[in-house]
């Protein structure tokens, strides 16, 4: 019994010193033309691209029609009339001047909010926003009724066709980040019955740094299906604040020393936001023939940029994940 004893706690000790030697990996990521196509189809820069083999008014439809429900959901259901000229960096921007009050009864319409620059305002935003998180958590499917569920799909699968799958190629990749791809018995007993409760703290994080405004942003990630892997806390805006200051947030709030950022977007202000971090950062094209796109992007390509700046250990392994 003493040598099992003995065979046990070294077993345990190895797996310690594995979770110490685990890395939690923080991917940061930009929203339009890197996880989404919206404003190049708007613009008509994405068909542009393909010379002459995408029909360029047809993209800039589809986009319009996307502009045309991201403005419904936001005013119908998100209180964007209501709040828009509040714009905050993210929701729990406004969580101190919460007391909890049940919302259940609640009259958002009779409740007389106004700019929130004394605290009774300040509150009142406060209870949109923690509405706001509750309706994100619930999901579309949730939250409307049939016939709209039935025109996003459709306009979802429209697009997915007309972009050669960067849609659902970005979501699916975005779930690999998340650690949503892996082995099934992830997280169960090894074959020699000790159960790894360290993988929990190393799960991957997928943080979205948008220049949008956060309401329209956040009902974005459920139009585009993101939201099972980006939750609604890890949504930073930085209309006012610039991504630099996002990122600093990120930084502070996820920051340790196992922890490993990277991001992933198109646009140069996440790109010397990067620099100035001393994070990886990884340039989204549209370009038909480049890697750095969806499909084409994988894990692979990330542990190298990882691998450069951290000297990344798992660089060889991210191959099985892509």
């Amino acid at each position: 019994m003493a040598e099992s004893s003995i065979i046990s706690d070294q077993k345990v000790e190895a797996l310690e010193k594995k979770g110490m030697d685990r890395v939690t990996k923080v991917y940061v990521w930009d929203m339009d033309e890197t996880l989404i196509l919206l404003k190049s189809l708007l613009n008509g820069t994405y068909a542009q691209a393909f010379n002459g083999l995408k029909d360029v008014q047809k993209g800039m439809e589809i986009g319009r029609m996307w502009e045309k429900h991201i403005l419904q959901i936001c005013d119908d259901l998100f209180f964007y009339e209501q709040i828009e000229n509040y714009n905050k960096p993210f929701l729990d921007a406004m969580s101190q001047y919460d007391d909890g009050l049940d919302l259940s009864n609640y009259d958002f319409n009779q409740d007389g909010f106004g700019p929130p620059s004394e605290d009774v305002n300040k509150r009142k935003l406060a209870y949109r926003h923690r509405t706001i998180a509750n309706k994100y958590k619930q999901g579309l499917h949730n939250i409307l009724d049939q016939e709209m569920i039935n025109v996003w799909e459709e306009l979802y699968n429209l697009t997915d066709e007309y972009t050669d799958r960067w849609l659902s190629s970005a979501r699916a990749f975005l779930e690999q980040c998340s650690g949503r791809k892996e082995d099934p018995t992830h997280g169960l007993a090894s074959p020699d019955g000790i159960i790894n409760h360290t993988d929990a703290k190393f799960e991957p994080i997928n943080v979205l740094v948008t220049s949008g405004s956060l309401i329209p942003s956040l009902v974005k990630c459920l139009l585009f299906r993101l939201d099972n892997s980006i939750a609604h806390e890890n949504v930073y805006s930085s209309w006012e604040v610039g991504k630099p200051q996002c990122f600093q947030w990120i930084k502070e709030r996820f920051d340790g020393p196992n922890v490993h950022f990277c991001v992933i977007g198109d646009g140069w202000e996440e790109c010397e936001g990067a620099q100035a971090m001393r994070w990886p950062f990884v340039k989204i094209g549209m370009h038909p023939g480049g890697d750095h796109r969806f499909p084409g992007l994988t894990l692979r390509t990330l542990g190298y940029y990882f691998a450069v700046v951290y000297g990344d250990p798992d660089t060889e392994n991210n191959e099985d994940e892509s």
